[in-house]
């Protein structure tokens, strides 16, 4: 069975109960999560073999995180140990037409001081085939940025499938750091890109071609992303696949949700499902890419089962307080299915 290796950042998140302001919370909910940690749970949730490689503090708090990926079942022993510090993450949770917010905590955490040559990344990838970062981890400082470098030149040297989502951060990119040129130094080693619209033209300076995309809208059309894709293939000539989410945002508490997928000749959709109620949508692309990776291996020649897997498990994580995906195969694909009557299981 194929073996997937994620490398990036864990944080503490601490967001008031239900849907307090800040200025209500008088405790926090504790949840450990992170772009890259959240992927390699899906994948673990699904059965993959999967590590999750990232630097901790050696301390009663990162040692927290680390049980929580290791209690999920994510391989743990490729992480490395020291700086002082866990990143923090505030979250307060939207409702209706008050959007969410999130306040960073993240300086000088022990991630943020990582340091090229403290992971061995041939050992790490000795008997993997796949290999998933994000743009968060460049954002955050430039040693990470080169460490993440470093990940993929090996990934790509021993011949892993690499994968990426963009996930343009405006709170992050604060060192000064070239943007551009660090993330088409990266993605251009990779061999699947997910990206929205905001993504490709934040990172890249790609925009839809002779389309007014409504960014921010529920009415959010698979069509206007097929310029896109395609000037994402041209500028990496390595992708395969280029995704895309499509998030429509007509409310806080309420969404609708579908994606779609080129593969250089075609477009695929997936159908769109109405989210009404939404119980926490942070780490909802992160679980479309856990469903993503899950559904390129387990269906190679099929990337609209693919698609759709990545989609509807996606669709299910808003359903789910915290950052990780907590659902089965069979969940997922009983509503692929259909099935979304949520109908008590006896």
């Amino acid at each position: 069975m194929s073996k997937v290796v994620t490398f990036g950042e864990i944080m503490l998140r601490l967001a008031p109960q239900g849907f307090l302001r800040f200025s209500q919370a008088n405790n926090f909910d504790v949840v450990y999560g992170g772009g890259e940690s959240n992927v390699a749970v899906s994948l673990a949730n699904y059965g993959i073999p999967v590590d999750f490689v990232t630097r901790l503090p050696k301390n009663d708090i990162g040692e927290c995180a680390m049980m929580e990926m290791r209690k999920r079942g994510v391989g743990v022993d490729k992480i490395v140990w020291g700086g002082d510090r866990l990143g923090i993450y505030f979250l307060e949770t939207g409702a209706v037409s008050r959007g969410s917010k999130v306040v960073y905590d993240r300086a000088h955490s022990a991630m943020s001081e990582i340091q090229p040559g403290m992971i061995d990344w041939d050992e790490v990838f000795r008997d993997a085939d796949w290999f998933h970062w994000t743009g968060i981890t460049p954002a955050i400082s430039q040693s990470s940025a080169d460490v993440c470098l470093e990940a993929v030149k090996a990934a790509s040297r021993l011949g892993l499938t690499i994968s990426t989502d963009l996930n343009y951060r405006a709170k992050l990119w604060k060192y000064g750091g070239d943007r551009e040129a660090i993330m088409t130094e990266l993605t251009s080693h990779c061999d699947i890109i997910l990206g929205n619209e905001e993504d490709a033209e934040m990172h890249f300076g790609i925009k839809p071609d002779g389309l007014n995309v409504q960014m921010h809208g529920h009415d959010v059309k698979a069509e206007a992303f097929l310029s896109v894709c395609k000037q994402m293939m041209e500028k990496f000539p390595k992708a395969k696949k280029v995704i895309t989410t499509l998030r429509g945002s007509i409310s806080a508490s309420h969404n609708t949700w579908a994606g779609v997928l080129y593969d250089g000749e075609k477009m695929l959709e997936s159908a769109q499902y109405q989210i009404t109620d939404i119980v926490d949508r942070v780490g909802g692309g992160d679980s479309f890419m856990g469903g993503l990776i899950y559904g390129l291996l387990t269906y190679p020649d099929d990337d609209q089962n693919a698609l759709d897997f990545a989609v509807a498990a996606s669709c299910l994580k808003h359903t789910i307080k915290g950052d990780a995906n907590l659902v089965t195969v069979s969940e997922v694909q009983k509503l692929m299915a259909g099935d979304s009557s949520g109908r008590v299981a006896r």
